[in-house]
């Protein structure tokens, strides 16, 4: 059994000089592909189920499949709440099982944020989980723009809510196809100078994999969320499976076809992360 919490995958990472990949789950196909992918690389993994994620799936359906998953790796696999909004929808993914809550108070004022984030941490701590949290705004590629993180911020947020992890804005965008971008390493530090809290990158499909590389070994950034670039990946391969015989309609032959490539995808991300048969 290898179902693990946030915070006992990403002490270890802090620790060691790695960082984590939270891999973002859409369906079956990609989460049995990811544990496969971090089985093959002797690697933790974050099964991540995000809002459009939770809106084809419910809950304690995802909680049913990430704890199967898990309770049958070799590996730790952590079942995580990604962007929960509320304190009625975080109780939930723990009541179906998920072993760490991320609340997404971003768009709140700071003092708001941090009570609310503070309400989930405690209730996921009594609970034996782990609890994430977010302090600045990571926008969107294409839709809501981004306010980075202050330090001092950062720093009165992960003292007063007790969170596991702190994402933040830092350069960082969610959605981003291309790795044309580059975090901002000054902030990050001013940040790290202030908190010892694993720091989280959301939107990690933009920054260059040189950086996600040389951040996870350098930094105190302890998990990267990658999305993007594995759905697309998915979808390339989903359509060569599709191309490949019109003829076919059988969706369970043709889904088989996406498993191998997003597994590949997924390895790929994960050794950049340096998590790969660590020893420590």
């Amino acid at each position: 059994m290898s179902v693990a919490t946030l915070a006992e995958v990403l002490q270890p990472a802090l620790r060691h000089g790695y960082a984590v990949a939270g891999l973002v789950t859409l369906g079956w196909e990609d989460m049995r592909a990811y544990v496969a992918a971090a089985e093959a690389e002797g690697a933790p993994v974050i099964l991540q189920a995000g809002p459009s994620c939770r809106a084809h799936t419910p809950l304690p359906v995802l909680g049913q499949m990430f704890r199967y998953l898990a309770e049958t790796a070799s590996v730790p696999v952590v079942a995580h709440l990604d962007h929960g909004y509320t304190f009625e929808e975080c109780k939930q993914a723990l009541d179906s099982g998920f072993t760490s809550l991320m609340f997404d108070g971003s768009r709140k004022e700071l003092s708001q944020n941090i009570d609310e984030t503070a309400a989930i941490a405690e209730m996921a701590h009594a609970a034996g989980i782990s609890c994430e949290g977010e302090i600045g705004f990571v926008g969107y590629s294409g839709g809501e723009n981004s306010a980075g993180t202050d330090p001092d911020e950062a720093a009165r947020f992960a003292r007063e809510t007790g969170v596991d992890a702190m994402a933040i804005s830092v350069g960082n965008v969610h959605l981003q196809q291309d790795k044309q971008g580059g975090l901002d390493e000054p902030r990050i530090r001013a940040i790290e100078a202030l908190t010892s809290v694993p720091l989280v990158i959301h939107g990690g499909s933009g920054v260059p994999v040189a950086q996600r590389t040389a951040l996870a070994a350098g930094s105190s950034i302890c998990k990267f969320n990658i999305g993007t670039e594995l759905r697309m990946a998915f979808g390339a391969a989903l359509r060569a499976a599709v191309d490949r015989d019109p003829e076919r309609f059988d969706r369970v032959t043709i889904l088989r076809e996406t498993h191998d490539p997003v597994m590949a995808a997924a390895r790929t991300v994960i050794r950049a992360l340096g998590a790969s048969h660590r020893k420590d």
